[in-house]
């Protein structure tokens, strides 16, 4: 049942990419605490509509707000704020190979103003024991396997307790056991926190094992899979 005041919320909206119109008049609603899967073919605009609802693409047409942000009004100011509110988890992990697993955990804490030793230590640990990777703040991701590394990145997401997660293909890069690991734990920490969940993907073995609400992109619209005649 949607909520008077949804976690996010677009209106007549369309989503363009270098100024080209990639999905149009798209109305979405997610509340707090649903998990939506965002699917369709590459290119078909999954991660054009993710990034505008983080703010790395404009809202120049329709409206929108996602977590209580007007997406047309967002500034310099607003969008670190707009952005402490999620956690965004990418197909190709975005670790700093240069820092281990600890330093990645400490630079997102203070980059988002996290200045407390102490606290950033407990809450780094903390998330790393989520995700069960309290014994490896040692190593580099290097020597991570690839679930590893998304389990990093996903520990990262939720750092500052995220009212909404993006996860833009994030078992992408991962084997099909590993990457169905990789869901039931985004699964169950979103269930924990109560945070919502947008899962882009273009596997849809994944949707067999695991259900939930489908949104697909298709022909330059966003489609409830419901409303999809074959």
């Amino acid at each position: 049942m949607t909520t008077a005041n949804p976690l996010v919320e677009l209106q007549g909206a369309t989503i363009q990419q270098d100024g080209r119109p990639i999905l149009r008049e798209v109305n979405l609603k997610v509340d707090q605490g649903e998990f939506t899967y965002l699917i369709g073919k590459t290119g078909s605009g999954k991660s054009s509509l993710l990034k505008t609802l983080y703010a790395a693409l404009p809202l120049d047409v329709g409206n929108g707000r996602v977590a209580g942000f007007d997406l047309k009004k967002l500034n310099r100011k607003t969008i670190p704020r707009l952005r402490r509110k999620m956690g965004i988890v990418f197909q190709d992990f975005n670790l700093l190979e240069d820092r281990n697993v600890a330093e990645n955990l400490t630079f997102a804490l203070r980059a988002s103003g996290w200045k407390d030793p102490a606290g950033i230590q407990s809450r780094m640990m903390e998330v790393l024991e989520k995700v069960d990777l309290k014994q490896k703040t040692l190593s580099m991701p290097h020597q991570l396997s690839g679930g590893e590394q998304q389990r990093v990145a996903i520990a990262r997401a939720l750092l500052n307790d995220p009212v909404l997660i993006i996860a833009d293909e994030p078992t992408g890069n991962l084997d099909p056991e590993t990457s169905d690991d990789i869901l039931m734990r985004l699964r169950r920490l979103a269930k924990e926190q109560g945070s919502a969940v947008l899962f882009a993907t273009h596997d849809y073995r994944i949707l067999e094992h695991f259900p939930g609400r489908i949104i697909r992109c298709i022909d330059g619209k966003l489609i409830e899979e419901q409303e999809i005649t074959l």
